[in-house]
């Protein structure tokens, strides 16, 4: 058996959905998994992982492939911080600080034909933090990502900054595979 790592935003990017019992082809990146990984999963549970999967090379001198045999999402738990966004600080340096309750003008594109393309950058910027040892492996069925279509909370409304939240976030699953001989 073969433990492999999916990185979730790896995988949310180009991989498609699979279940326990499927046949996965997996590009390898490395047998040997980043420290990083180690931080998160902690060093026991780290041991274990046998191979890192990844999606963003031309061609994979490495495959994992075979039979699924279970699947372990990985959560952990994060802070999210918003502090305001100035001039400098995650806004560009020659930006204007707009006055409390405008907004930061938008920028965009006129495409013609009444379509117009745009963005407004929030008066916030979110850091995210993930707080130590809070890994946690969950059995699931298999990798069947859908889109959030939970909106993010329009920051705009509030008077004063949010409180620190602490939230679960899944971080990547971990794939137990019978590999083909």
């Amino acid at each position: 058996m073969t433990r492999v790592w999916l990185t979730e935003s790896d995988w949310a990017c180009c991989g498609g959905p699979f279940a326990i019992g499927d046949e996965v082809d997996f590009g390898i990146e490395t047998r040997t998994p980043r420290a990083a990984l180690a931080d998160l999963l902690g060093t026991e549970l780290f041991a274990t992982v046998d191979a890192m999967e990844s999606h963003h090379q031309e061609e994979f001198t490495d495959r994992v492939r075979g039979r699924v045999l279970a699947v372990h999402a990985v959560t952990q738990d994060i802070v999210e911080r918003r502090s305001l966004r100035r001039p400098g600080h995650g806004a560009p340096p020659e930006s204007i600080m707009p006055a409390d309750g405008d907004e930061w003008p938008m920028v965009g594109r006129d495409l013609g034909n009444g379509v117009f393309v745009g963005s407004m950058p929030s008066r916030y910027m979110i850091e995210i933090e993930p707080v130590a040892n809070t890994a946690m492996l969950t059995p699931v069925q298999g990798v069947r990502l859908h889109i959030d279509e939970d909106a993010e909370p329009d920051v705009e409304e509030f008077a004063v900054l949010p409180p620190e939240p602490h939230r679960r976030s899944l971080e990547g699953w971990l794939v137990d595979v019978q590999e083909h001989v």
